[in-house]
């Protein structure tokens, strides 16, 4: 079996220098938690790291597609689709993507004197299932916020930033109950639809079909897209397709992505069938709209 430690088509990644963390580390408020590393693998075929001494930092790992393994304290668990790992520090370990469906992870490395706090008590991978009042989509969001402060660190504001909201992003994991509460308490009459829509939007960066919409509902194929249909309008790809384009745009506007990340993070195995797809919808290519948008808000 072949195994690689690093370089995958369309990996995004950002790291700082250790003597860069070590001054961090000495803050006040910075110091009780910070990022190490954070990053965003797509579908990693042959990925796998092996620490045999442990590492001097904890590590979360989302899975949101696929299916992967790791491996510590002599056992071996695996990893499915929504769900995460906290792998604790100085404990020896190993990772990897399945080799038939390799999966799709958000990750970073984390430390500081609070760190400890989010070391689970059971080493079992934990599942973030869509439901009605799941709020993933929200979570993503976190991440490349966290992402873009991290990624601007060298600048101290941007690191203390990216320190303060890395307990929201964590707790989004280990609070799970309270943070899915505010759409509990919002949405307590939903209709068929509603629920529907919601569930399209917590797996926008998903390749789903009729029949796994109809089945997660637990209807036909047919009976769920009639109801569907009755309620919206639209058939439920149709509307899928265009919430995928419409979460397209909000990359495009408020994000410095490629065009080719984007179609990655929106579940597309070719960017030409997003650029086709984005076109017919948007009436202009994802170039052309990104073009338009530097424009008015140059301008503005």
């Amino acid at each position: 079996m072949a195994k690689l430690k690093e370089g995958f088509k369309g990996e995004r990644f950002v790291s700082l220098p250790e003597s860069q963390l070590a001054e961090y580390a000495k803050d006040p408020v910075i110091g009780n938690l910070y990022i190490r590393k954070i990053g965003y693998f797509p579908r990693v075929k042959y990925h796998y790291v092996r620490k045999e001494k442990g590492c001097d930092y904890l590590m979360l790992i989302y899975c949101t597609e696929g299916k992967g393994w790791y491996e510590m304290g002599g056992k071996t668990y695996p990893v499915k689709k929504d769900e995460y790992v906290i792998i604790p520090s100085d404990v020896p370990y190993a990772f990897g993507a399945d080799d038939e469906e390799p999966w799709t992870i958000y990750w970073l490395h984390f430390r500081g004197r609070l760190s400890a706090s989010f070391q689970p008590a059971y080493p079992n991978p934990k599942p973030i299932l869509p439901d009605d009042y799941s709020r993933l989509q929200d979570r993503l969001r976190l991440f490349e916020e966290l992402y873009h402060s991290f990624s601007m660190a060298y600048i101290k504001e941007y690191m203390l930033y990216a320190s303060l909201t890395l307990y929201s992003f964590l707790a989004s994991f280990t609070c799970l109950e309270q943070y899915r509460s505010f759409h509990a308490s919002a949405n307590r009459l939903l209709t068929f639809s509603d629920r529907v829509i919601h569930y399209m939007q917590e797996n926008t960066q998903h390749n789903l079909t009729l029949e796994q919409f109809a089945t997660y509902f637990k209807y036909s194929p047919s009976h769920f897209s009639m109801l569907f249909q009755k309620e919206t309008g639209v058939s439920p790809i149709s509307y899928f397709l265009r919430l995928k384009i419409q979460r397209a745009c909000q990359y495009i506007e408020l994000t410095n992505l490629k065009l080719n990340e984007i179609a990655t993070l929106l579940g597309f195995d070719e960017p030409a069938y997003f650029s086709r797809l984005f076109s017919k919808i948007m009436g202009m290519s994802p170039s052309e709209y990104r073009r338009k948008e530097k424009e008015i808000h140059g301008k503005a």
